[in-house]
């Protein structure tokens, strides 16, 4: 591969914020954007999906 790791990873999170950010374009249905964010949260590791839940937790208090 090509790139270091921090280059690598880079670029994958500004393919998936473009992904999220288009997926709100699909008909002006945010239920797609909901959909995606979903998807991408069962892919995280258990220790950064329990820091996500609290961040998130955090805000809507």
């Amino acid at each position: 591969m090509l790139g270091s790791d921090k280059s690598r990873g880079y670029c994958l999170e500004m393919i998936c914020a473009d992904f999220l950010a288009g997926a709100n374009l699909d008909n002006g249905n945010p239920e797609m954007l909901l959909f995606s964010m979903n998807r991408f949260f069962r892919f995280l590791p258990e220790e950064q999906k329990q820091a996500f839940l609290e961040n998130v937790i955090e805000k809507v208090s």
